[in-house]
């Protein structure tokens, strides 16, 4: 009896324990203020370790343009030269006049413009980790706001659904009321029935991409993404123009990616063509002999012979220049289809833009009224109930879809609002591109 008892007071123990702590942490989500679309990617963007790898990669280019600068370590020699190794002298370092201790120092004198290339080079690598890291921060704010925008839309949805299943159980009431006063017949409770299910079942559909919408949202922010969200941004107006897109894809990040691209192709052709002249060596070196002997210096220059230039040094040129070519070819491409890609994207959202104020004026109110006049027919006893189930469904099948139009043109919006670095995507005003309603 002790130990059932213990087990009890230990078991209300624990669930006054976890009740104490979903209280906490209910109280705590609470306290947060609701979850700005802005909001979400400054904490996106804080917590990205992407971003601070690419940081990482510009500070390791800059550190090797300024070892490139330099001229190489010098290389200190030493040695014993003509050490006999039989005969009276033998291992002796001083009894012989030819054996020499010999210490010295050489050092390769690197052409200035050689060094000054080489660090060219690691300088554009610099500026191309940097584009990269605009691109990924472009992108991050990009992914964060079609993840907040699809949590967004899918609690929006479910609002519709929670009242219209409100709205539907209170039908199936009135039904069955009818039925028992042999006013109403057993198939319209069947039907009520049946439109109950059918929304639970749209309802179920919707919770599941919710709990999606929050993992994806969960990528970037975290723990942040189950605080409740706050009002969309305003999706009618793009810091985008037609007119201007060709000059400003010049600052579009995966353009100006391959732009550094090119021009890190370009300083390799320039290293390249430096290594067509060669590097001097120079040595000089003091020897130790016996003490019957003097001692010596010497001093020598040694310089690479070239010989083969049309098939080695001519031959790197050449495949820096064909690099170089590509990557030009790669960011024209890229331009194109950028410019093409954005061109649509504005079409479609200025096409969904008008789709969406025919549904806000015309479809839905034309939905309500059907509704508003089943339901006055039906309590006249001039409809059934299964007609203005009908309605009802019409109706809701109009807001969802009008909901999901909103969403669409969203996504379209996050996607141009989001496409320059630069853009917050919630002044239209004041960036070089403009484009409302």
């Amino acid at each position: 009896m002790d130990k059932r008892w213990a087990a009890r007071t230990a078991l209300k123990s624990s669930a006054a324990s976890l009740a104490a702590w979903m209280l906490g942490v209910s109280l705590a989500t609470a306290a947060e203020p609701p979850l700005t679309l802005a909001e979400a990617q400054r904490r996106a963007i804080e917590r990205s370790t992407a971003l601070k790898a690419q940081d990482a990669a510009v500070s390791a280019s800059r550190e090797m343009a300024v070892a490139a600068a330099r001229l190489p370590d010098p290389v200190a020699t030493l040695g014993i030269n003509n050490l006999p190794v039989d005969g009276p002298d033998a291992w002796s370092v001083t009894g012989d006049f030819m054996t020499m201790r010999s210490v010295g120092l050489m050092q390769e004198f690197t052409r200035e413009d050689k060094r000054r290339a080489r660090a060219e080079r690691f300088e554009r690598e610099a500026d191309k980790s940097a584009a990269e890291k605009t691109a990924r921060l472009t992108s991050i704010r990009r992914d964060t706001a079609l993840a907040w925008l699809d949590r967004y839309y899918v609690e929006a949805q479910l609002e519709i659904l929670d009242a219209q299943t409100r709205q539907a159980r209170l039908e199936i009431e009135a039904a069955e009321t009818a039925y028992r006063a042999g006013r109403g017949a057993l198939a319209e409770v069947l039907a009520a029935r049946g439109a109950l299910v059918s929304l639970d079942d749209r309802a179920s559909e919707l919770a599941r991409r919710r709990s999606a919408a929050r993992i994806a949202l969960a990528r970037w922010i975290g723990d942040a993404a189950d605080l409740p969200l706050a009002g969309r941004p305003a999706i009618d107006a793009v810091d985008v123009d037609p007119r201007e897109l060709d000059s400003e894809l010049e600052h579009e990040p995966q353009v100006a990616m391959l732009s550094s691209q090119e021009r890190v192709a370009d300083a390799e052709v320039k290293e390249a063509q430096s290594n067509k002249k060669p590097d001097w060596t120079v040595q000089m070196m003091y020897s130790l002999r016996g003490p019957s002997f003097s001692n010596m210096i010497s001093v020598g220059v040694s310089v690479p012979l070239q010989w083969d230039q049309a098939n080695r040094q001519d031959r790197e040129v050449a495949a820096k220049l064909a690099l170089l070519d590509r990557a030009r070819a790669e960011r024209e491409d890229m331009l194109r289809a950028r410019a093409a890609e954005l061109r649509a994207l504005l079409a479609e959202w200025q096409s969904d833009r008008g789709r969406r104020v025919r549904y806000e004026r015309e479809l839905i109110p034309l939905a309500v009224e059907r509704t508003q006049a089943t339901l006055a027919a039906y309590r006249g006893s001039k409809a059934s109930l299964t007609d203005l189930l009908l309605a009802r469904r019409n109706e809701i099948d109009v807001r969802l879809q009008a909901l999901q139009l909103e969403m669409d043109t969203a996504r379209v919006w996050a996607q141009l609002a989001f496409a320059f670095p630069g853009h917050d995507g919630e002044s239209p005003a004041s960036g070089p591109m403009r484009n409302s309603q």
